[in-house]
């Protein structure tokens, strides 16, 4: 039996910590899906626009070895909605996701939907951020592998 994961990010400048979260939600499941972040969400959400544009980081997240599809998410309204139109059977979190498990947990039981929601631990989380990643960028030193 097929099980669908979804997955959701910026994944702005793609780094180990981002491909061990995918690489471990693919694990739980048959087929990832990946919901990517708009850009006027994220500089909405986060005080600044992402390094690179939706369309160029969903080219780069589709290319991933461990995804099977990836999606823009919706542009305004609740962001939610995505797991209505995926119908996912996993949901699967960046340990660093804004979004509690309680709060899609209640969605999802407001909603009708029966999926399993699942915390995925970071990889090294002071070395693999995003955040940590855009500072050593804007310093010129920024090593993908280091």
């Amino acid at each position: 039996m097929q099980k669908r994961v979804l997955a959701f990010g910026c994944f702005d400048i793609v780094h180990p910590g981002h491909i061990f979260y995918l690489e471990r939600a693919k694990r739980l499941g048959s087929e990832l899906v990946v919901v990517l972040a708009r850009d006027e969400n994220i500089k909405r959400e986060k005080g600044h626009v992402p390094v690179h544009d939706e369309k160029s980081r969903l080219a780069v997240v589709k290319a991933l070895k461990p995804v099977d599809k990836a999606v823009l998410g919706f542009r305004t309204g609740n962001k939610l909605r995505v797991i209505k139109r995926e119908k996912p059977d996993v949901i699967a979190l960046g340990h660093d996701h804004a979004m509690t498990k309680q709060a899609i947990m209640q969605f999802l039981k407001r909603e009708g939907i029966k999926a399993r929601v699942v915390r995925i631990p970071s990889l090294k989380p002071r070395k693999y951020a995003s955040s940590t990643g855009r500072k050593k960028i804007s310093l010129g030193i920024y090593d993908l592998f280091s």
